[in-house]
């Protein structure tokens, strides 16, 4: 799993749906191994941003490409190939909507894996499922059996039994309760070092993003409104007023707490 991992560029996109524009021209860059977070309030086109990178949102301008970490003299994937999807895996805001009602969790697990043609199921389920700290007590389990929060590591062990390149987390932690919601974001903060993954976060909350992240870009009506370092939000070193909205409504966040 030490293989090098890949960044992703972001250039000019644009999003559209019936002549309403969702995201209208936003460029950034993530660095092989960054975690960077995407803010604003609800409407402000940061989970379209994702949408667009897993190609669940139709682009009409700009790209999204893979970079290459220095050095490193692979062939990237082309945006919309098998090997991309495999290689960016997104995981959703609500674990109640993103697992499958009626399949046991081993069942949800082994779907992508039959997908991609990857061999040696069983054992990758075993190993996706301890690394979220689930047991194999877990595999023949429905999700209305699980808490939420156990839910929310199904959902991560399903995006990373593909052994992604990148993890796409849209407001993975909204949908639970505070003491859950920290246990988390630590489990993320352990996969990311563990894998040497690359995050992009998606969340309307500063404190989740502060804790989780490297870098934001702050949207808003989907238009970008700043790039800053998170140790620069923590220090209140903002300089667009919306930021600062954002700030205070976020109210006593701060660098590594969650």
């Amino acid at each position: 799993m030490n293989h090098p991992h890949w960044g992703l560029e972001v250039q000019h996109l644009r999003v559209e749906y019936d002549g309403f524009v969702a995201v209208a021209d936003t460029s950034f860059i993530v660095h092989p191994g960054e975690s960077f977070g995407i803010v604003g309030e609800s409407g402000s086109g940061k989970s379209t941003v994702l949408r667009a990178i897993c190609g669940l949102a139709p682009l009409a301008a700009g790209s999204v490409q893979l970079v290459a970490p220095p050095g490193a003299e692979s062939a990237l994937p082309a945006p919309g190939s098998k090997s991309f999807r495999r290689s960016v895996q997104m995981v959703f805001q609500d674990p109640y909507g993103s697992l499958h009602p009626r399949q046991t969790v081993d069942r949800i697990l082994a779907e992508p894996l039959a997908i991609h043609d990857v061999a040696d199921a069983q054992a990758r389920i075993e190993r996706a499922l301890d690394e979220v700290g689930l047991g194999d007590g877990f595999r023949f389990r429905y999700p209305h059996q699980l808490s939420g929060g156990q839910r929310q590591r199904v959902a991560l062990a399903r995006a990373l039994i593909l052994e992604p390149q990148i993890l796409l987390l849209d407001e993975p932690t909204s949908a639970l309760d505070a003491s859950v919601q920290a246990e988390i974001l630590n489990l993320l903060e352990e996969l990311r070092a563990r894998r040497g993954l690359t995050f992009i976060l998606v969340s309307h909350d500063l404190a989740v993003v502060t804790h989780l992240c490297d870098r934001l870009l702050v949207m808003q009506r989907g238009q970008t409104v700043e790039m800053l370092a998170a140790a620069d939000l923590a220090r209140h070193k903002v300089t667009q007023d919306y930021t600062r909205r954002l700030m205070f409504a976020s109210g006593g966040f701060s660098r590594g707490t969650a």
